[in-house]
């Protein structure tokens, strides 16, 4: 009875309340960092996922609840690095340690965020993820390759949906989705669905999930092989908010594997009805090009009626031409006739013998005038010489002479303008009307003098040229 007294047994409840309560009573104020993984957002609104310290490989449970998770939206992330403030607790359905987070703020990229984002831009530098690259997907597969894990239900809604849409064989190649060793099965699985015979297209993905569950598909190894594929891909990685590197290197991305054999598998009975409906726009379409070429027909045979009509129309229009061009030969032929006979006439007027008979009437006045106006110009001429001569007559010295005065000069029949040019016993030649004879002068008188004894003056034309006689 004592040892009973003694010990105390609890049940499992008891213990995970006492433990529940010994936690948030030692946390509460501390901020916690670390790196998220496996992040998930429920329904509910809860965000359940780890928080990592990758330097020390230790991960405790977290938990932040919808009231909370809302105003952290922006920080909350696959690969985020961040600090929350919360406390520790006991979750005591599952007996599990979990942190409750109250508060996050962002503390710097995760490792792997960071890697994951290197690669990104590694591989967008080299144009794996231009859009020039893209292939259409073939509009009529008949050989769809599936690249997926076989127990999933990836694979059932890929199969389900393309089996219910068309005519196609679906050949499904095993992978390992996540995990360790996932990014060499996917490689394994493309290496033996692309030899598989007569392949179209690809399909590869798997249902949702973390972050961490889809790190095989942003494997370096797995993306590039995906671009290598000889046939067009079509990845269905994760949900709508989930993006791998393998949805941005495919040629096309499905949110889900069902909307992934969607896009590769048309619709049979959407294809039927668009062909019924291309069937029902022919007939219309042949319809009425019957219709209308029927209405042709009987227009051209409206307008054709009896040939014979038709053949004499048109030999009523060559009857027209045929006249007309005999008009247009006449006019022509009487212009041309026309323009000869001005051409002869205009030779003619330039004939030469027409050209000097012209020249010779118009020689013939021309004489009489050019007759005519040399006798006026002779008369003229003549009576400019007789006012002339008669002018020079009254101032010729010989006239004087004539008068009775006489003319002196020296040796060289300079004339004597003066008694002061004259010396005693110099010789002078003396002119007289009717001839001339020498003198030689014995004495010289004076200007004085000599007027003295004058009986009149010289005329002014001869003064200068008078002399006196010894």
């Amino acid at each position: 009875m004592g040892r009973a007294d003694e010990e105390r047994v609890i049940g499992v409840a008891e213990l995970a309340r006492r433990l529940r309560i010994t936690l948030e009573g030692m946390s509460g104020t501390d901020w916690v960092e670390g790196e998220i993984g496996g992040f998930k957002r429920a329904p509910s609104g809860h965000c359940y996922f780890t928080l990592k310290d990758e330097r020390a490989d230790a991960c405790i449970e977290c938990v932040m609840y919808k009231f909370q998770a809302t105003r952290a939206r922006a920080v909350l992330s696959e690969g985020a690095r961040v600090q929350l403030r919360g406390r520790a607790t006991v979750y005591e359905r599952r007996g599990r340690l979990q942190w409750v987070a109250e508060a996050a703020r962002p503390a710097g990229r995760g490792a792997l965020l960071e890697a994951l984002e290197r690669l990104k831009r590694q591989l967008a530098a080299e144009g794996l993820f231009d859009a020039r690259r893209k292939r259409p997907l073939p509009p009529d597969p008949r050989v769809v390759g599936v690249v997926t894990s076989r127990s999933g239900a990836a694979v059932h809604d890929i199969c389900t949906v393309a089996l219910r849409r068309g005519r196609v064989r679906v050949v499904v190649s095993h992978a390992t989705v996540q995990g360790e060793g996932a990014a060499r099965s996917l490689l394994e699985a493309l290496d033996r669905i692309e030899a598989y015979p007569g392949l179209d297209v690809i399909i590869i993905g798997r249902g949702g999930g973390s972050g961490e569950d889809l790190m095989a598909f942003n494997d370096e190894r797995v993306v590039r092989r995906v671009s290598r594929c000889k046939v067009p891909v079509v990845s269905a990685v994760g949900h709508e908010i989930d993006t791998s590197l393998t949805d941005l290197v495919a040629d096309r991305r499905a949110a889900t594997p069902s909307e992934a054999a969607e896009l590769v598998v048309p619709s049979l009975e959407e294809r039927r009805q668009t062909i019924r409906g291309y069937q029902r726009h022919l007939r219309r379409a042949m319809v009425s090009r019957l219709h209308e070429e029927r209405l042709r027909s009987e227009r051209l045979g409206q307008r054709l009626s009896d040939p014979r009509f038709l053949i004499a129309a048109r030999q009523q229009d060559l009857d027209e031409l045929r006249g007309r061009l005999e008009a247009a030969l006449r006019r022509s032929l009487a212009q041309r006739r026309t323009r000869l006979e001005q051409q002869h006439r205009r030779l003619a007027l330039h004939h030469p013998q027409a050209v000097l008979a012209r020249a010779r009437g118009e020689l013939t006045p021309l004489s009489g005038r050019l007759t005519a106006a040399m006798a006026r110009v002779l008369d003229r001429c003549r009576a400019r010489l007789g006012s002339g001569s008669a002018a020079l007559q009254a101032l010729s010295p010989l006239a004087i002479l004539g008068r009775g005065y006489a003319l002196a000069t020296r040796a060289g029949g300079i004339p004597i303008r003066s008694v002061e040019e004259l010396a005693p016993g110099e010789r002078v030649e003396v002119r007289v009307r009717t001839g001339a004879f020498a003198a030689e002068v014995t004495s010289v008188l004076s200007t004085v003098e000599n007027a003295g004894g004058l009986d009149h003056e010289w005329p002014a034309g001869a003064r200068g040229e008078s002399g006196e006689l010894g």
